[in-house]
């Protein structure tokens, strides 16, 4: 029997997960080295580690939700889930791994402008920047502007307050609240500050997916000690809790390598399998 490949969260997952497909890496290629994207990124974290002394949330942390992403979109299709942009006839797979891609790498740029409404900036942002990377690639025809308007969904729903309509959004989503390791969670903590957000940020050690029997995802968080959790409550879950995914997702939380605890989260929207 073929053991399931476990993907560990990381800034090498991106190179582990990225598919045989010339499309898709080109759109990397040009998100990662046009000029306009980066400088927002840069910008992202002047704004939210400078000014706001909050943790990353520049290009470091796309790369990671990208790699995760794309590590979730694979254990999902994998087990049968179909992708929106295909389902609703958007377009085909690899422009569906575009959409997910370039929504998990831009979903922060709005933070070069202010943290508060970031999601609100992010999507302005991407209005025109998504379609200036997708004309390289899909030229001026129609589907351009179609999947300009996927990503742009992507990039807005990545807030806990919003929830997701799309398969792809909901994959870019659950994988921004996955970059926790090492001090890296989600919730924007203060930098030197002791208080729970600090402390169980700093808890949590490594976060891995797998798939899963009972639910198709297995999200693991191995943690130093217990106050770790309150980061897979009240970040992950609540992301996970809005991505249209939650009765497929279930999060497992070990303490110094034994399970803690396992935890599915409830949901008012499930999108399509």
């Amino acid at each position: 029997m073929q053991t399931a490949v476990t993907y560990e969260v990381g800034v090498k997952l991106i190179e582990q997960v990225m598919p045989h497909s010339e499309r898709v890496r080109k759109i990397w290629e040009l998100l990662t080295t046009d000029v306009e994207t980066q400088a927002y990124l840069k910008m992202a974290n002047v704004f939210a580690v400078q000014r706001l002394r909050y943790n990353d949330h520049g290009p470091v942390h796309s790369r990671i939700v990208a790699g995760s992403a794309l590590a979730i979109y694979k254990i999902f299709t994998e087990r049968g889930f179909k992708p929106s942009v295909v389902a609703d006839g958007v377009g085909d797979v690899e422009d569906s791994i575009v959409v997910t891609l370039m929504g998990a790498y831009l979903h922060d740029i709005g933070n070069s402008v202010h943290r508060t409404h970031h999601p609100i900036y992010s999507a302005m942002l991407v209005d025109k920047l998504a379609e200036k990377i997708l004309s390289k690639v899909y030229g001026d025809g129609e589907k351009r502007y179609m999947l300009k308007q996927e990503v742009m969904h992507a990039v807005f729903c990545h807030d806990e307050a919003y929830t997701c309509l799309t398969f792809e959004a909901a994959c870019a989503k659950i994988a921004d609240g996955t970059d926790m390791s090492s001090g890296r969670a989600r919730i924007p903590y203060r930098i030197g500050k002791s208080d729970i957000h600090a402390l169980s940020a700093l808890a949590i050690e490594r976060v891995e997916l797998a798939p899963n029997d009972s639910r198709p995802l297995a999200i693991n968080v191995y943690m130093s000690n217990e106050t770790g959790i309150f980061q897979v409550d009240s970040v992950l879950g609540q992301k996970i809790a809005t991505s249209g995914l939650a009765p497929y997702v279930e999060v497992r939380a070990y303490v110094r390598g034994k399970l803690f605890a396992v935890r599915t989260f409830e949901t008012t929207h499930v999108i399509r399998s």
